[in-house]
């Protein structure tokens, strides 16, 4: 650590950086920064940042404001993409107590927790996410930029530009990006971070994030990770895949069964499976959530598995079958706008829970399910996710698996503020009830 403090500052010192940017997020995975300058590096990487907490949604109440965030050096990284005169680094911050101790209402120290617990039974977790946004001409309307669709490729296409750019200075700061292609819906598109550990790619998702918004705003286009902006096509979800591995091996492979799977990967899966209801809420966090959760549009709606189906909630890929270090699981509800911290982690509590209490895993269900009848889906037993957020708050209000993921302050705050984004929605008249209702009432 006194290595990376001391390398850090000769760094700053050599290159003639002027800025470095503390980075963390808010229970809701909006980033938050302050800016310090260079002479106030030293002391702020021994001693933290104090701030007031009060001022930060889900953080800390009035009378109890002072906290501190401290850089994890480790994250030290330029800003490639910052025009202006002098360099900007930055770091990401863990929220701490004034006593040091990890501050109950910080994201990243929640999924800190939870991973420890993974480590305690001798587990890494690893996750990819398939991150998907789309872009439009500005942020008062979704005019879109093309008409492209799966992996199109258009000549002199702006928006085609504009991720190519995002993932060189992505490269450029050490997220590693496996691919990255036009998605189905027009002027949507997708970035895939390579597979890493939960909290690097924590880290990087607010990263690749922050850094699509960036390079679209300088070329004066706007870029959201809003889940449903334009009916009648694909939303926006962020397909998480996933993995465990012990002393080095891939704990979810096992050669000799017909899957593919271990009976930890059979047990995680079947703990996801169980507790996805209660856990929607963090997955799928905001009222356009469930716009996109809908049948017909690549999003899962039914609890189910399988291999190849892809209206199936978790699918387990079958592009390398056989091979170790490419098994692992697909969960296909989480939204690109959730926040990663804590979505990993109750992703991660779900499936150790299961490991823990030797969950059964069902059959898996290869058929479409959206195109069976009614009578089908009751005989499989497939219950479906949430409908909207009102119903994804009530599932997770009564949690225990939810609550020992997040602990008690976040848990309490996060849901509160679910319930007042509800309250706000419900009570708001839409344009399509006037256009529907007006005329005929």
């Amino acid at each position: 650590m006194e290595k990376e403090k001391k390398d850090i500052l000769k760094i700053v010192q050599d290159k003639k950086i002027k800025t470095i940017q503390l980075w963390f997020v808010d229970i809701l995975g909006i980033l938050k920064c302050v800016s310090i300058t260079p002479k106030e590096l030293e002391p702020t990487l021994v001693h933290g940042k104090g701030f007031d907490g009060s001022s930060i949604t889900g953080f800390a109440e009035a009378e109890e404001s002072d906290i501190i965030a401290m850089p994890d050096t480790s994250t030290f990284q330029i800003l490639p993409w910052v025009k202006e005169e002098g360099l900007v680094a930055r770091m990401f911050c863990d929220i701490l107590n004034p006593d040091k101790t990890p501050y109950p209402g910080d994201p990243r120290c929640a999924l800190k927790r939870n991973l420890k617990r993974a480590k305690d039974k001798g587990f890494t977790y690893y996750v990819g996410p398939e991150i998907e946004y789309f872009y439009f001409k500005s942020n008062q309307a979704p005019e879109i930029l093309d008409e492209g669709t799966y992996f199109e490729l258009i000549p002199n296409d702006l928006a085609n530009n504009l991720r190519n750019k995002t993932v060189r200075m992505l490269e450029e700061m050490g997220i590693s990006i496996e691919a990255s292609h036009h998605e189905v819906a027009p002027s949507q598109h997708e970035i895939d971070p390579a597979y890493s550990d939960a909290l690097s790619m924590a880290d990087n998702i607010i990263t690749i994030r922050y850094c699509i918004k960036e390079i679209a705003q300088q070329h004066g286009v706007y870029a959201t990770f809003m889940p449903k902006p334009l009916f009648g096509v694909n939303g926006s979800g962020m397909h998480t895949h996933q993995s465990l591995f012990k002393k080095g091996k891939n704990a979810f492979f096992d050669s000799k069964d017909k899957y593919h799977l271990s009976p930890i990967a059979k047990q995680f899966i079947a703990g996801q499976l169980k507790h996805i209801k209660e856990i929607s809420l963090v997955l799928s966090q905001w009222v356009n959530s469930y716009k996109r959760l809908v049948p017909g549009y690549e999003a899962p709606v039914y609890i189910s598995w399988a291999q190849r189906n892809r209206t199936a909630l978790i699918r387990v890929p079958q592009y390398r079958p056989g091979n170790e270090e490419a098994t692992r699981i697909e969960l296909r509800c989480p939204d690109p706008a959730c926040n990663p911290y804590l979505a990993f982690s109750v992703m991660l509590a779900a499936g150790l829970k299961g490991i823990e209490k030797k969950y059964t895993l069902p059959p898996p269900v290869e058929p479409n399910i959206y195109k069976m009848e009614m009578s089908e889906r009751e005989k499989r037993n497939l219950s479906h996710l949430p409908v909207n957020l009102f119903e994804a708050i009530c599932e997770a209000e009564k949690s225990r698996l939810l609550k020992e993921a997040l602990g008690e302050h976040i848990f309490l705050r996060f849901i509160l503020n679910k319930k007042r984004e509800w309250e706000e929605h419900r009570i708001q008249i839409t344009s399509h009830e006037l256009k529907k209702y007006l005329p005929l009432l």
